[in-house]
């Protein structure tokens, strides 16, 4: 099948490392349907949620769909609002945090490893 629909009440839940009252939910890839070269992630984050420094497992992509975050990548603050999007190499340190008093969603693209077989 070319096409696959991943119907937002059927995205698979998924517990990411270091997150802290963020739900996040598997679009594509992984335990939500095969791809290839990436997966796909969707997170909201609630007033006071974050994610804690830490580096990315592989190259990503944030997009960040509704409200504002306040992101922290390799030591430097940078605030993000509806529509900004940020592209991380891997290993890059990082945190978030949702400061504000409205909720925000975050749309994430993550490389998936190369087989090395």
């Amino acid at each position: 099948m070319g096409a696959r629909i991943m119907r937002a009440g059927d995205a698979p839940s998924y517990f990411p490392p270091l997150h802290n009252d963020v739900v996040a939910r598997r679009l594509h890839g992984l335990e939500a349907g095969p791809t290839d070269a990436f997966w796909v992630g969707l997170s909201d984050y609630p007033p006071g949620s974050n994610v804690e420094e830490g580096p990315t497992a592989a190259e990503c992509v944030y997009v960040l769909l509704s409200g504002s975050l306040e992101l922290t990548a390799d030591g430097h603050p940078h605030i993000l609002e509806a529509g900004d999007s940020v592209h991380f190499t891997k290993g890059t340190l990082r945190s978030v945090v949702n400061s504000s008093k409205l909720d925000a969603q975050l749309l994430v693209v993550i490389a998936t490893p190369k087989d090395t077989a």
